[in-house]
């Protein structure tokens, strides 16, 4: 396939596509949330359901100048409530895809996670990516973990991996470079992570994770800095040009895309992983831009079910 090189050549193949998404979203009485499906909606690509405050939500579609008749909006305006029926709705095949509005991303998750009624198969890793687009830097970036992982172990690391891969390939990208983030390129054994990517290291020698090109424990700049390894010393096989970077928590990786949001000009889209469909989780401060972004990341990905 023709490597997808921009979110907004993204948003292009999506409407091209003419494939209609069905996405159910929980408190969707956000104003930034609204304007992103509106836009979705109009395109052609997307038919929204709202649950939550039916007023409240209708109020903001006339003060946001979207018709709330473009929308079907349910009553619900108990927060929790609305989060088990948006996904009831994906479980029940009523919508293809589950979205978060102004409701904290734990009480959200806890309803996708629910053992009878979520969306998460048994014994499978959540995990959530993040595809950037930032100014400075000549392509894409696929990031992991944003938003569910707080502390990945080492089995988690390879499941944050492999989902970054799948959606690297999905881009168009055959054999993404992996960088496995942290302060130093040295293993030391005061810093547990630099341990865990050195055996991840291996195990991608030993074919264990496929697909992929992944060095680690690596800093930002041998990752993104194509002339890092000469002033460095450092011989890797990333050499700069990183497709991938994982991160090793969720603080550093979150507190990372936050700051490229805000000081660089960056954009973003993101979905959960592992789950049986596509599952849109935002920061409720998420420009509408990157929330029109993730919305047709899941119906790409929905599409392509």
């Amino acid at each position: 396939m023709t490597e997808i090189k921009s979110l907004g050549q993204l948003a292009e193949l999506v409407r091209a596509r003419r494939f209609v998404t069905r996405i159910a979203v929980a408190v969707a009485e956000d104003a930034h949330t609204l304007d992103s499906l509106g836009r979705a909606v109009n395109e052609g690509f997307v038919r929204a359901v709202l649950i939550g405050d039916s007023q409240k939500i209708a109020a903001l579609c006339t003060q946001e100048g979207l018709d709330p008749a473009a929308f079907e909006i349910i009553d619900q305006p108990d927060e929790l409530a609305a989060a088990a029926l948006a996904v009831q709705l994906v479980k029940s095949g009523q919508a293809d895809s589950v979205m978060k509005g102004l409701l904290s991303t734990d009480k959200f998750l806890r309803a996708v996670m629910h053992k009878e009624r979520g969306l998460l198969p048994a014994k499978t890793v959540m995990s959530h990516v993040c595809v950037l687009e930032i100014p400075r830097y000549h392509k894409m970036l696929f990031i992991s973990d944003t938003a569910v992982l707080p502390f990945p172990d080492l089995d988690q690391k390879v499941a944050m991996i492999n989902y970054c891969v799948a959606m690297a390939r999905g881009f168009g990208i055959a054999c993404p470079k992996v960088a496995l983030i942290t302060a130093t390129d040295k293993v030391i054994g005061s810093i547990p992570n630099t341990l865990e990517y050195a055996q991840i290291s291996r195990m991608a020698v030993r074919g264990q994770i496929k697909n992929c090109v992944i060095d680690g424990p690596l800093d930002f700049f041998l990752a993104c800095d194509p002339s890092a390894g000469a002033i460095k010393g450092v011989q890797t096989p990333i050499a700069g040009d990183a497709d991938i970077l994982i991160f090793p928590n969720l603080e550093c990786s979150n507190s990372f895309y936050k700051g490229l949001m805000l000081f660089a000009q960056g954009e973003l889209a993101g979905l959960i992983q592992g789950t049986q469909q596509p599952v849109i989780v935002m920061s409720r401060s998420e420009s509408t831009l990157s929330k029109y972004y993730s919305i047709a990341l899941a119906c790409k990905l929905a599409g392509d079910q």
